[in-house]
């Protein structure tokens, strides 16, 4: 066999290589897309261009086995400005007293309790001013999977964390050393679940934010990649989203273009505008929605749709 049939036998080897993983990446997605959990009814929520920025809620839901409804435990924001790349990550603290639209004020994280993601959605919208295009929501067993799929996290554990909750045979309890580690699917969900410090679900959402840009760096990494169909498949008995096959791909494409080093992380309210209250007897968070708006509006240079009028940009 001379040079030149052995170069065209080689390279037929790697095309037909190459569009079999193809292939097998299209079905895991569409595979994928075809098991998450629809609405059951089409998505009140506002259509995205593709011309302005995208908003997509990230839900974590607090829903133990045999539980019927829940109250989301962790509430978080991500906005991309699809020209720029530019993407900021915001953290709701969930004990925010604030609007639910049809319903007296209650904490956030009693909205999705209510109504679901969609209300859950339109509460957010709410408080930030920014229209919410897009939805996932994922409970413990999901984020668990997704990890492990990805084959775990390296990062490093500020302080030593221990909590006992005495429920589901401990599986709950929280026990991490502090240190750099390597962090499976359960001892990462230990990590973003710690609020038992002074500063509670502040340093929390703090961790959260962190966590999440470490996973974003993983999974663009080329294990990541290579990993990706096992990670559908895990996340998918898990996952309720708005988003269409259509939406997924859009958005995949766009966040695969995005300097993880370069997201902001940013809290909900920021402390500097919150204060704290009691209602009923309980201490809550008033975020003061009109001066949130104002510094989330400020650090995107966007309208607050809300409102209708444009913000003032920042001298």
């Amino acid at each position: 066999m001379n040079v030149k049939k052995v170069f065209l036998t080689v390279l037929t080897v790697l095309i037909l290589s190459v569009a079999g993983m193809a292939g097998y990446y299209a079905y895991s997605f569409y595979s994928f897309t075809s098991k998450v959990k629809q609405p059951a009814t089409a998505s009140s929520l506002p259509e995205w261009t593709g011309k302005d920025r995208v908003n997509v809620m990230l839900l974590g839901v607090d829903k133990r086995d045999g539980e019927q409804s829940t109250r989301s435990d962790s509430i978080l924001l991500a906005s991309i400005d699809p020209v720029t790349k530019n993407t900021e990550l915001f953290s709701i603290l969930r004990d925010s007293w604030v609007s639910i639209p049809g319903y007296k004020k209650n904490r956030i994280n009693t909205a999705y309790e209510i109504g679901g993601p969609e209300l859950m959605a339109k509460t957010v919208e709410k408080l930030t001013g920014l229209p919410i295009h897009y939805y996932v929501v994922t409970d413990f067993r999901g984020f668990e999977k997704v990890v492990d799929a990805l084959g775990g996290v390296d990062m490093y554990v500020e302080k030593d964390m221990n909590y006992l909750l005495y429920d589901d045979k401990g599986y709950f309890d929280i026990h991490l050393k502090k240190g750099f580690q390597h962090l499976d699917g359960h001892k990462a969900l230990q990590y973003v679940r710690f609020r038992h410090d002074k500063m509670g679900d502040f340093t929390r959402t703090e961790r959260q934010r962190k966590f999440l840009k470490v996973l974003a760096d993983k999974l663009k990494t080329t294990t990541g990649i290579w990993n990706l169909p096992s990670v559908l498949e895990a996340m998918s008995p898990y996952i309720a989203t708005n988003m269409g096959a259509t939406d997924m791909i859009r958005l995949a494409n766009l966040a695969y273009d995005i300097d993880t080093a370069k997201i902001k992380a940013e809290q909900i309210p920021p402390n500097v505008i919150l204060r704290e209250k009691t209602i009923g007897g309980a201490q809550v968070i008033d975020p003061r929605p009109a001066q949130t708006k104002e510094y989330i509006h400020g650090l995107l240079q966007t309208p607050d749709i809300t409102s209708g009028a444009p913000q003032k940009e920042n001298k």
